[in-house]
């Protein structure tokens, strides 16, 4: 039978969609007990009971050893010693760190080794006609898997989600899965990897008859402000015993639950044997998803079955949704990326995958609150460094509206020599297709995810690497685009225009990158100011982008500057990622450091000096920053550098008062306009640097600096600079006045070391110790200080800079929660939140 197809379309509203549809709760299986997620979207049926099919988390109730254990697949192993764990988790952030550890410098002189984990649970005893399948979001690494001591598979990347199939194994009463993750060969990372089940799990129960694992792909073929056109691709299994005709209802559902266009298709599937179905659903009036309003809708796909002439109707048998957002995505070899049309320039940064003293098994609020940080500098792009991420993180970049560069490798067949013989080259040959396979089908309708990246400063761009990484590079190129044909592929090279001879990127390479990525661009002869327009000439048919350069972090840099200002000025420059975001651990060399200080962020979210540099160029709101700190151990009279990063128009500075000078910069200059002789008014405001930021030389004294910023002639902000005096007590702050009791929301609480005046002394390290009464779990503490090695989960902690933080999560109880910090001399300080379902 052929696809039939009917189509109709309703009217839509604006809405910001902060996740899936609303779904009702249920119970998956006796002793399988969906729980509630917060924050996290919906995704297909997430935690949650629709007809047909019933997804729940898998993240609770697990055992867990480290240390390799002979038999402990068996499901009448004993494993009543073991430690009881909850996912995410990952067993090397608990330390200690030292310096003899395999895992090295680049891995964070963290343990690694072997680990095992096993979960008992039930299903129910009558389960004909249906299916029992678990998903992992990611096992670091080397991971195998067993249900009832079968073998399911292995799989030895890291970071990227699978799913096996459980229903030949599954028996009445209870059933065992066993994990064994071996993260041992050491080093494999660069960065810190984090060891065990670190990402999240879910069982899913669903009818013989459903959509396959991430089995919808929709194409924004047309979006503008009138109409948009949706390409559906929906496939679909028949795993039962006979053909089915099938019913596929696609619906698009707005925030509030009215659904906006319907399309529905038919078609019989013999039994083993699977259908993409292919619609097309036209949208009045929709709301574009942008990086200021980044609008969500769901595609509910909705299964029904019929089994033929005189047999029963089985009605409704899936129910899958699928979070999208209604956007076009083009890069111009001129214009750079054009968003709905629109001309965005990528203000990007780079990230890595760990969340500081939580490891690599990060909380979904620790991504919250550093992306909304990031966001208020400005930020509305990352670049996933060097591999993918958890899903809900995919998930807050479409929500929080930040456009994503996902990178899905740092080795290809070439080994770094960091991690030779133990990293992804090893397993590059017989798993890349697979590995790129699973990324791409999970990732493919996230409109955040705007290009993908095959891989980070691979050896195979270069003869010396590998002569035929060209060949490598189009292989991964027709496994992306065969999966994906709306998304354009780059991979970020840092050898462009090297001269030693055998080491630069080659040509054949370059031709077949779809987006030229530049690493450190401006590396080699004029490329230190001419970037990649030295390429205008030959590659100017390709779109360009910056997939890494340095970034201003504590201190000033021209060179960061100077970049900033080449890319803000180039159309065709689609955008940079600075390294880094935030710090992170590893990739460090010194076993007096945990990792690598390079972020506009510390580990604990903290604001760098940096930080305000990228704000003063990447928002509009007056702002300006000063620094250094005016607690300065020098004498009285010493010529200070007072910098100011700002976007005012001028800025004037006082010191007690007495005006230092007015100074102020233009960026981009400012031409005449319409007439001859004819100026803006910006043109009559100061200019007294080509910098990006104005400088004094102060003669040190104690007291405070005032600055004035104005927009023309106009005060627009005003900022103080204060010499402090002692410490004398701790002031807490916490993020949140209520989290959720699912035993994954968490609070962040800042500790202060303040004055009698209330300033936060920028020099004091007093050591704090943390007290925590009522529902919640610590996590642990952390200062940002890459030379602080203690446990994060001492209850004691030295301030750095004059902050700490502790994160705190959530049980499954209501209640009030009451921290407090205390330090030696200085008054207390106590805060309250609560905990509630």
């Amino acid at each position: 039978m052929s696809d039939q197809t009917v189509g109709t379309k309703g009217a839509t509203r604006r809405q910001l969609l902060r996740g899936g549809a609303g779904l009702g709760m249920g119970l998956l299986a006796a002793g399988v007990v969906p729980e509630i997620t917060g924050a996290s979207v919906a995704r297909a049926a997430d935690d949650a009971t629709q007809e047909g099919r019933q997804r729940a988390t898998f993240d609770f109730g697990w055992k867990f050893v480290r240390g390799d254990q002979d038999g402990a697949q068996d499901p009448a192993f004993d494993d009543a010693g073991w430690q009881d764990v909850d996912l995410p988790h990952d067993w090397s952030i608990e330390g200690p760190l030292s310096a003899s550890e395999p895992s090295g410098g680049p891995g964070g002189w963290v343990p690694t080794g072997i680990g095992w984990y096993r979960k008992r649970f039930t299903v129910p005893s009558s389960r004909p006609g249906h299916r029992f399948v678990i998903d992992f979001d990611g096992a670091y690494q080397r991971s195998t898997v067993w249900i009832n001591g079968h073998e399911l598979g292995h799989r030895p990347y890291g970071y990227v989600p699978f799913a096996y199939d459980l229903t030949p194994h599954l028996v009445d009463g209870d059933n065992v899965i066993a994990v064994r993750v071996d993260n041992s060969r050491q080093p494999n990372s660069r960065w810190y990897s984090g060891s065990g089940i670190y990402r999240h799990t879910w069982l899913t129960a669903m009818h013989d008859v459903h959509v396959g694992q991430w089995g919808t792909q929709v194409i924004v073929e047309h979006a503008a402000a009138e109409t948009a056109t949706l390409q559906i691709r929906t496939r679909v299994q028949n795993e039962g015993s006979r053909p089915l005709q099938v019913f596929l209802q696609t619906d698009l559902v707005d925030a509030e639950g009215r659904t906006v266009a319907t399309v529905e298709s038919s078609k019989t599937i013999p039994h083993g044997n699977e259908h993409t179905f292919r619609q097309q659903l036209d949208v009045d009036d929709p709301e574009l998803w942008t990086v200021d309003d980044p609008v969500m809708y769901t595609v509910k796909s909705t299964v029904r079955t019929r089994p033929g002439p005189g047999g029963e109707a089985l009605g409704v048998v899936d129910v899958y949704l699928t979070p999208i957002g209604i956007r076009t995505a083009v890069f111009d070899a001129d214009r750079g990326l054009l968003i709905n049309g629109q001309q965005v320039k990528m203000n990007g940064v780079n990230l890595h995958h760990d969340g500081g003293l939580v490891g690599a098994a990060v909380p979904e609020g620790v991504w919250v609150r550093r992306l909304g940080i990031l966001k208020e500098m400005g930020c509305n792009a990352v670049r996933t460094g060097h591999t993918p991420f958890a899903t809900e993180v995919l998930d807050l970049f479409d929500r929080m509206g930040f456009l994503v560069m996902n990178e899905v490798f740092d080795e290809w067949k070439a080994p770094k020599p960091q991690v030779a013989p133990n990293g992804y080259s090893a397993y590059f040959e017989e798993w890349f297709e697979r590995d790129v396979v699973n990324v791409v089908h999970r990732d493919r309708n996230h409109p955040s995810v705007v290009m993908w990246s095959a891989g980070n400063e691979v050896a195979d761009q270069s003869p010396e690497g590998d002569p035929n990484g060209h060949v490598t590079l189009r292989r991964l190129n027709e496994v992306f685009h065969r999966e994906d044909p709306t998304r354009l592929v780059t991979v970020g090279c840092d050898r462009m225009g090297h001269e030693r001879p055998g080491a630069a990127t080659t040509d054949e390479f370059i031709a077949e990158m779809d987006i030229i990525g530049y690493n450190y661009c401006n590396r080699w002869r004029n490329r230190a100011h001419l970037y990649m327009e030295v390429d205008r000439e030959k590659w100017g048919h390709k779109p360009m982008v910056g997939s890494e350069s340095s970034s201003m972090t504590t201190n000033h840099s021209l060179d960061v500057e100077n970049q900033y200002k080449f890319i803000s000025t180039r159309d065709y420059a689609s955008g940079d990622f600075m390294w880094t975001g935030v710090d992170y651990l590893g990739e460090t060399s010194s076993p007096n450091s945990r990792g690598f200080g390079g972020g506009v962020l510390n580990l604990c979210g903290f604001k760098k000096n940096g930080y305000h540099f990228y704000q003063s160029q990447w928002t509009e709101e007056p702002m300006l920053y000063l620094f250094p700190h005016w607690n300065q151990n020098v004498p009285v009279g010493r010529l200070v550098s007072v910098r100011c990063f700002t976007n005012c128009d001028s800025v004037e500075l006082f010191l007690h008062g007495r005006s230092l000078g007015v100074k102020g910069y233009w960026h981009p200059a400012i031409g005449m306009i319409e007439s001859f002789g004819n100026y803006p008014p910006e043109r009559s405001t100061p200019r007294t640097t080509s910098d990006l930021s104005l400088v004094w030389d102060v003669p040190y004294e104690p007291g405070t600096l005032r600055a004035v910023g104005r927009k023309l002639n106009d005060v627009a902000v005003t900022t103080e600079l204060s010499t402090t005096s002692a410490p004398a007590a701790v002031r807490l702050s916490v993020d949140r006045d209520e989290i959720t009791a699912d035993r994954r929301d968490v609070a962040h609480v800042v500790a202060e070391i303040v004055d009698a005046d209330g300033l936060v002394v920028p020099t004091a390290s007093n050591r704090v110790t943390w007290s925590v009464s009522g529902p919640v779990t610590y996590l642990g503490s952390d200062n940002g200080n890459m030379s602080d090695l203690q446990d994060y989960r001492l209850t004691e902690r030295n301030a750095f800079q004059g902050r700490l933080l502790a994160i705190l999560q959530a049980q499954d109880e209501s209640g009030e929660v009451t921290v407090s910090a205390t330090a030696p001399g200085l008054a207390g300080a106590t805060a309250q939140f609560r905990v509630d379902g």
